[in-house]
């Protein structure tokens, strides 16, 4: 069924649009557009769901201080939050699922035609041979930086962390530990998002044929497009900002 539904029509499109465009490269990219495009319906709700969850995060804030001592509360009192704003913060898993069973359909088609495509003399685009990893890691580079942006931006625009709150509301050493766990906590995982997803997006796209970081690269900027249309730049502006503080303006503060 996975090559039915996947591999085979994509293999007939990119075999059918190669010697129309001139080689596989132009035609990876129109592939990308196409699949993005027919994602439409499932990925603007999801990013609109991602920052709808972004604005409620002050009311989750201070759902999680008003029943820090009650989990059954205020799982309910956060799923009447949901309830009253039309919010499945489950819905934006959907799409991503799909992207990564895409780029390993588009792994298998690169294997397949790849035979075909040196036959035809039709595997170079631009410096790179799409079946064969970039020899200048150009577009790995890309493919990270652009992933590390698009992580950036699906940040906070404000710093809303419920760490924060906690934090000026501690009343003994316990609870300042807590906050200070929560920090770390907190810290980890945005610094997962921020760099550790780029950095793998780097390794693999330098690993991998360059045709399926081509891919990686269109598809990732098609979303920055589409992040900035919902909500603009995000969190973007907010970093770059800190960045530099910390860097140039530290010793006027």
């Amino acid at each position: 069924m996975f090559n039915t539904i996947l591999i085979e029509p994509l293999t007939y499109v990119l075999t059918t649009l190669a010697p129309l465009l001139g080689g596989y490269g132009l035609a990876i990219i129109v592939v990308t557009i196409i699949i993005r495009g027919l994602l439409l319906p499932l990925t603007l709700p999801s990013i609109k769901t991602a920052h709808k969850m972004r604005e409620l995060q002050p009311e989750i804030d201070k759902l999680k201080k008003q029943y820090k001592d009650d989990k059954v509360g205020l799982q309910q009192a956060q799923l009447k939050l949901f309830q009253d704003n039309n919010l499945n913060p489950a819905g934006g898993c959907l799409p991503n699922i799909l992207q990564f069973v895409i780029l390993i359909a588009l792994y298998r088609v690169f294997n397949q035609v790849s035979t075909i495509a040196h036959t035809d003399g039709l595997t170079h685009f631009l410096w790179l041979d799409i079946t064969q990893s970039d020899p200048y890691f150009i577009l790995p580079i890309i493919a990270g930086l652009t992933q590390l942006i698009l992580g950036v931006m699906l940040l906070p625009a404000i710093d809303t962390s419920a760490e924060q709150s906690l934090a000026t509301t501690t009343k003994s050493k316990a609870d300042d530990k807590q906050a200070d766990d929560m920090t770390s906590m907190a810290q980890s995982m945005q610094q997962q998002m921020m760099f550790i997803m780029p950095a793998m997006t780097l390794f693999l796209a330098a690993k991998f044929p360059s045709g399926l970081a081509l891919y990686w690269v269109v598809t990732t900027i098609f979303s920055l497009a589409q992040q900035y249309a919902v909500s603009g730049w995000g969190g973007l502006p907010r970093v770059i900002k800190k960045l530099i503080r910390t860097n140039y303006g530290g010793s006027k503060s």
